[in-house]
């Protein structure tokens, strides 16, 4: 029996330096691939030197491991990956840690990528830092930037969030310049790039290696639900949250009330609806965006917007035979607010004024509304122009915000009304201005 036990402990030293070895490997081969800076490179390289943990979350395959490698590749981390099933199966973690030290040379800079996986990692972080480890985490559960990282980690810690591409990032991996300035035939090309880029999202894979959405976005998708969701909460219902997944990709971008979508989808609580809308959330598959008001219980009771992580995911369900192009839009110009820092139900929101008259967004700072923001792709229908323009002026009259913009798809002008100044501005150039 004692050689058995024996034997069995030595097999799995085994396959653990194995699984080290590949992903030091794999590492290798990223870092030699082609790489597009993100807007929070600098952040994180300010900090990649310093003693507190690094926290990098965001969706799967938005390029957080080659992110986080490439700000910390001075440091050349010992690195271990716990996608891998193998080592999430680990009793003994310190079993890994020596494998580390043998592969990397005693390197004290780590880089643990996808962590949630990992039972009990919190404590095993913890245990890390004291021993005087420089600790980077990756993860794509939106619950590590929350407020509940704070007890999670006992050392202090710098929250960095890798969100699909930006229009800017975009323009990057195809070596586009931007301008404020253009000439007709660079302004054609960068309608063009925006154009894949409202239709296709700014997934890396997707925008570098010209992948198609269908094919390579939808098997995500079911990935994420099924791993991510159904697995780690151990859902009973699977078939439910596929779908609630599926409803909201064909209603993204509109109000919604969780008491009348349980009822429709055939939940037996609002309860639990809202708790699977949570797990879609923590996924990164969706945001839930509430209407604004000064009261807080006020914005928790009304009707809320669904918005995707990424345009490419109505691409990849074949959720519409012809997607809306102003609703795209509208979706497309919520994922940039959150890539320009702005936070959901913090100081980001919807409105709609006395009248009912919607904003698709409003922004603040503090307790300050700084700007209201209309996305409309078309001006052309009858009456679409006047509708923006009066939402606008009403909104701004009611939460005292003179900074109105409507956000077009190619069309540019100043309107004044009623002492108010509206400025309709391009997507292109909103997009290079946030």
């Amino acid at each position: 029996m004692t050689n058995s036990v024996h034997y069995i402990g030595k097999q799995g030293v085994i396959m653990i330096k194995e699984v080290v070895l590949r992903q030091k490997k794999e590492m290798e081969t990223l870092l030699a691939r082609p790489y597009v800076p993100r807007s929070s490179t600098r952040l994180a390289e300010r900090f990649a030197g310093e003693e507190l943990i690094k926290v990098v979350t965001g969706p799967r395959r938005a390029g957080k491991s080659i992110f986080s490698l490439h700000f910390l590749k001075n440091s050349a981390p010992a690195y271990a990956n716990f996608d891998d099933e193998r080592l999430i199966k680990l009793k003994d973690y310190d079993e890994l840690l020596k494998e580390l030290h043998a592969c990397y040379g005693g390197k004290k800079q780590l880089l643990l990528d996808e962590i949630q996986n990992l039972p009990g990692w919190e404590l095993f972080v913890n245990r890390l830092q004291r021993q005087g480890y420089n600790i980077t985490l990756t993860g794509s559960n939106s619950r590590l930037l929350s407020g509940e990282l704070a007890t999670s980690l006992t050392g202090r810690h710098v929250p960095i969030e890798i969100l699909p591409f930006s229009f800017r990032e975009v323009l990057a991996a195809e070596k586009e310049e931007p301008a404020k300035d253009l000439s007709p035939e660079t302004k054609g090309r960068m309608l063009g790039l925006l154009e894949q880029y409202l239709v296709n999202g700014g997934f890396p894979e997707v925008v570098v290696k010209k992948l198609e959405p269908k094919g390579y976005l939808d098997t995500l998708m079911d990935s994420l639900i099924l791993r991510d969701i159904v697995k780690r909460y151990s859902v009973r219902l699977s078939g439910k949250i596929y779908d609630l997944h599926g409803y909201l990709l064909n209603n993204f971008a509109a109000e919604c009330s969780f008491r009348k979508l349980a009822v429709r989808l055939g939940f037996k609580s609002v309860t639990t609806l809202e708790k699977y809308v949570g797990y879609l959330e923590e996924a990164y598959l969706i945001y839930v965006l509430q209407r604004y008001s000064h009261k807080a219980a006020e914005r928790l009771g009304t009707s809320k917007k669904i918005y995707l992580i990424d345009n490419g995911y109505v691409a990849a369900a074949g959720a519409q035979f012809s997607p809306d192009r102003g609703r795209l839009m509208e979706n497309l110009v919520f994922g940039e607010l959150l890539k320009a820092k702005r936070e959901p139900n913090k100081d980001l929101f919807y409105y709609k004024t006395r009248n009912g008259r919607e904003v698709d967004f409003i922004t603040r700072k503090g307790r300050v509304v700084d700007s209201l923001i209309q996305a409309a792709y078309s001006l052309e229908a009858p009456g679409t122009k006047e509708r923006e323009v009066k939402a606008l002026v009403e909104a701004g009259d009611e939460l005292r915000c003179g900074n109105l913009v409507v956000i077009t798809w190619d069309h540019e002008e100043i309107v004044k009304t009623r002492g108010k100044e509206i400025n309709f501005i391009p997507l292109w150039k909103w997009l290079l201005s946030v």
